[in-house]
């Protein structure tokens, strides 16, 4: 089902007119900006320094084989931080005002393997706006087949396993994303209500981005550095796992816990409340009072946030939060809220064990 779905909002609920409001006036009396501070850009330049150095010591070999091991798995784990904490932000617009800002560190997101133009599409306009909508948003097909997430899925009987083996399959994230994801959604006539018409500019993009990921992080490496065939796989599938099961978990805690609702409207059906309050039912924050969380994670663990209002960066999520959380109460929304990463991944877990029950 890939129709048009629309928000009929018959009780004119006025959530998200008052939250904005209370939240511009956050900006305008503290005279703050939307985008990017000072802490911003040292996450940045931390983050970015970071992934020059890993890659460079690994491919001029500037430590023993176990030492390379471990700079791969920082590498991957790196990888996935730039995606979060600059790439994200960038490719939303709420990095900088300024526009070639934007477009400049978006275009990072191809260096470590994604590609730019599919991500808006998949991302940015299909999920921001189909959340969890079984039949809408492709971030519900984790594993097709392999992992079932709703109640409306066809059940199989290794479903019953798959609060164990999941997290194995999120460490292929990465893998099946570089070479395959990528390409799928591509070519497919749709991405959800999406109708793909691509322009001429973005086919030579996919592949030429994707070489020189190829390029970058196995032809180089096989030919510059002296280790065997075998050697660079177990580093070049260390880096991949480490950076699939990050990507994995932190964007699985979002949406698919107990807490969350997955709805699986009929043909020809909407979602009969507004947009707003849709997200408040879809999503779900962790570790909102974690600091380490909220500057590795890139302020997706403050997912809430971010989909009511993804053009603010997310530095500024976790003062905006408590608005965000009072404004949810007074309207008889739900705020959903786990305390930590690891009671998220609790959490997770169950949601995948009841999922799985039915088997």
């Amino acid at each position: 089902m890939n129709q048009s779905i629309k928000f009929v909002d018959s009780n004119n609920s006025q959530f998200f007119a008052t939250i904005k409001s209370r939240i511009d006036h956050y900006f305008q009396s503290n005279n703050i900006s939307k985008t990017a501070n000072g802490l911003m850009v040292f996450k940045t330049i931390l983050y970015l320094t970071l992934f020059v150095s890993f890659y460079f010591l690994i491919l001029f070999e500037a430590f023993s084989l176990w030492g390379s091991l471990l700079l791969a798995i920082g590498l991957g784990a790196t990888m996935s931080f730039i995606g979060f904490n600059i790439c994200h932000d960038a490719l939303h617009g709420s990095y900088s005002k300024k526009q070639w800002v934007n477009n400049s560190l978006g275009y990072i997101f191809n260096l470590i393997g994604a590609n730019v133009y599919i991500w808006k599409i998949t991302h940015n306009k299909v999920h921001h706006t189909y959340t969890n909508i079984m039949g809408h948003d492709g971030d519900l097909d984790v594993a097709p087949g392999l992992i079932r997430v709703s109640k409306d899925e066809e059940i199989k009987p290794i479903h019953r396993y798959q609060h164990f083996y999941a997290f194995f399959l999120y460490s292929l994230a990465s893998i099946s994303w570089f070479f395959r994801k990528d390409y799928v959604k591509f070519f497919q006539t749709r991405i959800g209500a999406h109708v793909n018409n691509h322009p001429k500019i973005e086919y030579f993009n996919l592949f030429f981005y994707k070489v020189l990921y190829y390029t970058m992080y196995i032809i180089l490496p096989l030919v510059i550095m002296d280790i065997t065939w075998w050697q660079f796989l177990i580093g070049y599938l260390a880096m991949n796992f480490t950076m699939g099961l990050v990507l994995g978990l932190v964007f699985q805690l979002a949406h698919l816990v107990e807490e969350t609702h997955i709805p699986h409207p009929k043909e020809d059906e909407n979602i009969e409340e507004s947009w707003a309050a849709h997200q408040m039912r879809t999503t779900a924050n962790f570790a909102r009072k974690s600091k380490l969380a909220a500057f590795v994670c890139g302020g997706l663990n403050f997912q809430v946030e971010h989909h009511l209002f993804p053009k603010i960066c997310h530095i500024h999520y976790p003062a905006i939060s408590e608005i965000v959380k009072e404004t949810a109460h007074e309207f008889d929304l739900p705020y959903h809220d786990n305390e930590s990463f690891f009671s998220a991944l609790k959490s997770h877990y169950n949601f995948l064990k009841k999922a799985g029950q039915a088997a």
